[in-house]
């Protein structure tokens, strides 16, 4: 199984509820097509660089997920067919996905640690 991200843009109008609805209309066609779903993430509404189908502003949506190489032609045939689908890109991550870890925020005693370590310097 490979790691492929997908970054999608939908039209401004769908966000919220109805925009809910069309990513897990997404999520639904991966996983038929058992595909492991890793990570999706709601980017929201932004400022787009140039205007796509006389829009300015697109909410932006991320799946991260492995599956098959032939798994990505049916998907992106659907994106393609979605009319509230204004842009899509699909890339291959040669190295895998690694979900980033919150670092930890430093205790009263590491941060003592770090202040006497530079006044001793």
């Amino acid at each position: 199984m490979r790691t492929y991200e997908t970054i999608f843009i939908l039209h401004p109008d769908f966000s919220g509820d109805q925009g809910a609805a069309i990513v897990e209309k997404f999520k639904t066609i991966l996983e038929d097509q058992e595909a492991r779903i890793l990570k999706t993430s709601d980017w929201g509404v932004r400022k787009l660089a140039y205007p796509i189908r006389k829009q300015t502003r697109g909410n932006f949506i991320l799946f991260v997920y492995e599956c098959g190489p032939a798994v990505i032609g049916e998907f992106e045939r659907r994106l393609r067919i979605e009319e509230a689908v204004l842009k899509f890109q699909t890339v291959y991550l040669e190295k895998g996905f690694e979900e980033e870890k919150p670092k930890a925020p430093e205790t009263e005693d590491a941060q003592e640690e770090s202040a006497s370590a530079e006044e001793s310097a």
